[in-house]
């Protein structure tokens, strides 16, 4: 709706070639049956189009289905506002693991490969370390180009900052708690409610010993912006000492988050 004067079949096409390029590739080499696959959606707000050169927001989000029940979890919920590329109508999207094709693949295919590594780590710890990886070669290839959103300066919440906050070693702390948090708390409750709490609280402890180490890392924002609400609802029903020890840690961690965590204090 921000651009005018531009034939809108345009949009219509590229959101199919996306759609495709990402649901028709086989990403990994696990056995993944379809019922298995990552539910994800990638939103493309296009602020200016000139020439062929497309200036966007993607705001990239992702779910996995929690054991035992009908509720899915958010993993990933991520805003990339430094993202530009060139597209011309009906030109297929072409992947390549050695060579950027083009920078609307490239980010596409990062974004794929967080999302799985993301995913894998909440089933076991440092399960994602792959995908991770194929994430950083990208990163790699990405600052040889001069598209933005790749560089190590200039911004905390770009591309490179992502990927870096999982690969570096001293927020190794942080993988342990997604993987505690998912695997040994949400997949538990469906068994035991107060077992399964027990250990998300543990994670959240556990968040706070990392907010010590890395009180800037991207992932704080990453957790709050997938997590915030869950947690909240997940201690609703929990004994009044619970909530005020985790609404003690959320307003730390969280200051500006009072409205999203003022549940937790009725």
């Amino acid at each position: 709706d921000k651009i005018q004067g531009t034939n809108k079949q345009v949009f219509t096409t590229l959101e199919q070639a996306i759609s495709e390029y990402i649901n028709n590739r086989k990403w990994s080499n696990a056995q993944i049956s379809n019922n298995e696959r990552i539910e994800c959606t990638f939103l493309f707000t296009v602020n200016e189009v000139e020439d062929n050169r497309y200036k966007c927001d993607l705001q990239v989000q992702s779910r996995r289905p929690v054991y035992n029940a009908s509720y899915s979890t958010a993993m990933l919920n991520f805003r990339d506002t430094e993202f530009e590329f060139n597209y011309q109508e009906y030109e297929p999207l072409v992947y390549n693991e050695n060579t950027l094709e083009s920078n609307l693949t490239a980010v596409i295919d990062f974004y794929v490969y967080m999302i799985l590594g993301i995913d894998f780590d909440s089933f076991s710890y440092k399960g994602g370390e792959y995908f991770f990886k194929q994430a950083e070669n990208l990163v790699t290839m990405g600052q040889s180009t001069q598209e933005i959103g790749w560089t190590g300066f200039g911004s905390s919440r770009n591309r490179h900052a992502l990927m870096s906050a999982f690969i570096e070693n001293r927020n190794e702390p942080f993988r342990q708690l997604w993987y505690t948090y998912h695997r040994l708390g949400l997949d538990e409750m469906a068994l035991s409610v107060d077992k399964g709490r027990s250990k998300v609280t543990e994670a959240l402890g556990k968040l706070v010993e990392f907010y010590e180490l890395s009180s800037t890392s991207v992932l704080l924002p990453l957790f709050s912006d997938s997590k915030l609400d869950e947690v909240v609802n997940i201690y609703s029903e929990a004994p009044r000492q619970e909530k005020d020890e985790v609404y003690k840690i959320l307003n730390r961690l969280y200051p500006t988050e009072t409205k999203r965590i003022e549940p937790l204090r009725k």
